[in-house]
């Protein structure tokens, strides 16, 4: 049985949920051109001298969140909506909002979790990469973007599940794994960082589709997204 976070406090942030909301198949796509290189390096807080020093892509920001705990990089022309709803209590909110107003991922804290897993699904993983920054009782967590599929559904449009995001829960095994929970150790109890993909998106604005979860991937949506997420640190007291 894996871990799932209790993340009704961001349900209207992004759908990564521990149930299948099926988001259909096709995703869509940014515009081409590439992330921007890394040029300026930011010294690590005492509290993370033990961590690599961290590289800010040229053009980007940092954003610091409001208790002072952690920070992320983003892309200049994306927008930080803090606090983006009711944060649970003493934890943060916090919404990264791309430059045509779409909701890419969402930061909660203070983020309880429960042990459930009420079904397995057939399951993708289209990318994974540790985040050794948030490191915590010797259990590195960290980034995917995934998928479930849903047999039972005779609907097209709701038999897959796709989403990115931090987890510290342990990989799957098999051929199947419980739903999609995207739920990270972090002090006093967990935290959640990341959203859904839903190929049938229609912001005003977004980018055209394109025809697959793996061509998603390829697109500079996906990897200032990722690399936003991975960005994630902890950072010292202000």
């Amino acid at each position: 049985m894996r871990r799932v976070a209790s993340i009704a406090t961001a349900i209207s942030a992004f759908c990564v949920a521990s149930v299948l909301a099926g988001c259909g198949s096709p995703a869509a796509a940014p515009a081409t051109s590439s992330p921007p290189p890394a040029t300026a390096t930011a010294s690590p807080s005492p509290s993370t001298a033990t961590s690599p020093a961290v590289t800010v892509p040229a053009g980007w920001k940092t954003f610091t969140t409001s208790d002072g705990t952690l920070s992320f990089d983003y892309p200049e022309s994306w927008t930080i909506k803090d606090p983006a709803d009711e944060p649970s209590e003493g934890g943060i909110a916090v919404d990264l909002v791309s430059d045509y107003g779409k909701t890419m991922a969402s930061l909660r804290t203070n983020m309880v979790e429960a042990a459930e897993c009420p079904e397995k699904f057939p399951f993708m993983l289209y990318d994974s990469e540790p985040v050794p920054a948030l490191a915590q009782g010797g259990v590195t967590p960290r980034f995917v973007y995934e998928g479930r599929t849903d047999p039972a559904s005779s609907d097209p449009a709701e038999s897959l599940t796709l989403a990115y995001g931090i987890t510290s829960a342990p990989e799957p095994t098999g051929d199947t794994a419980c739903p999609i929970s995207h739920f990270f150790t972090w002090p006093p109890s967990g935290a959640i960082f990341g959203g859904a993909y839903n190929p049938f998106d229609t912001t005003p604005g977004g980018p055209m589709h394109v025809d697959t979860p793996e061509v998603y991937k390829d697109t500079t949506e996906y990897k200032y997204v990722k690399q936003a997420i991975t960005s994630l640190r902890p950072a010292g007291k202000q």
